[in-house]
């Protein structure tokens, strides 16, 4: 990054963050704290009204506001495309917001760089066909979610679990405080503290029904950041197969959530997953017939044959 590039860095950095020392500063644009005391100088013989306090940092005088700044054609087409992305997979009140913030980056973009971009787009196109099918439900639902995270009311829904318990009920009702939203795995996913659970539990957007948002308040637990959350992991079951060479392409393609390594050998290639429970994958390995077969743990080798032994009585 040269000179220029980084003082207009730095002003932008400034009216995002309001104060940074310079060792803040240093180790953001990767140069020495000596190299930022002469930018600020550079900046404040050009006018900007950079203010340094002692002790505290750099910030800028209230009221100081960036001018409009350009983009390159690489930059608008990731502004663009994140907001076919917001438009895609958000509520409508954002995904009206998204269509005007692109109407208003292709205002200000010069002729040429308008036309680059739009060469670029056209051979980007975002794909949501899987949630097409429900989106209008899925869409409903995000926007009740971010209202009541935002308001901080706690919420009522029927859940329907992706594996039954062991009284073979997947079904339940949940009085939860919606804590966050996240995207995983192609997924929307709630993040919240379950009155049931009494702990914090995700659920996801898709297996949601019969949501209501209730006029009880909540605070959130002392100390939790949805950018710092991270969900217990127990999968703890080692599940390995092996795969036989002509499908093993098509296995890597389908990606599946719960494997942990795929591996060519001298009979096939060897996959390795980690589960809760077998039962977790069980119907994806039937899906694939004689081409895959269970090696460990003995548990899903057996459940396979009962599942099979059963489909044959239906032939």
């Amino acid at each position: 990054m040269n000179k220029t590039d980084r003082m207009l860095a730095i002003v932008i950095e400034l009216q995002r963050k309001g104060m940074l020392r310079a060792e803040d500063l240093a180790a953001r644009f990767e140069t020495s704290i000596r190299t930022i005391y002469r930018d600020m100088q550079a900046l404040s013989e050009a006018g900007v009204p950079v203010a340094g306090e002692p002790g505290a940092g750099y910030s800028l005088m209230e009221g100081y506001f960036l001018p409009p700044v350009s983009f390159t054609a690489e930059e608008a087409v990731s502004l663009l495309i994140g907001a076919d992305f917001v438009e895609l997979r958000l509520d409508a009140e954002y995904g009206a917001k998204a269509r005007n913030s692109q109407e208003k980056i292709e205002a200000i973009l010069p002729e040429n760089v308008r036309e680059e971009t739009a060469r670029v787009r056209s051979v980007i196109r975002l794909l949501n066909e899987r949630a097409a099918r429900t989106r209008g439900q899925e869409k409903e639902t995000f926007e009740q979610l971010r209202r009541a995270i935002l308001q901080k009311r706690r919420i009522h829904f029927r859940y329907s679990k992706n594996m039954p318990e062991s009284d073979g009920n997947r079904h339940s009702e949940r009085t939860v405080d919606p804590y966050g939203l996240v995207l995983a795995q192609g997924a929307w996913v709630l993040i919240a503290f379950c009155g049931l659970r009494r702990d914090i539990r995700h659920f996801r957007l898709s297996r949601m029904n019969e949501l209501v948002v209730l006029e009880e308040s909540f605070e959130f637990l002392p100390g939790f950041h949805l950018q710092d959350h991270k969900s217990v992991d127990d999968r703890n079951v080692i599940v390995r197969m092996l795969v036989d060479s002509a499908v093993a392409d098509r296995i890597q393609e389908a990606d599946n959530f719960y494997m942990e390594s795929f591996e060519p050998g001298e009979e096939g290639w060897l996959a390795t997953f980690r589960v809760r429970r077998i039962e977790e994958l069980l119907q994806w390995t039937l899906g694939w017939g004689a081409a895959v077969r269970v090696l460990e743990p003995e548990s899903l080798r057996e459940r396979m044959c009962e599942e099979i032994e059963k489909m044959l009585e239906h032939y």
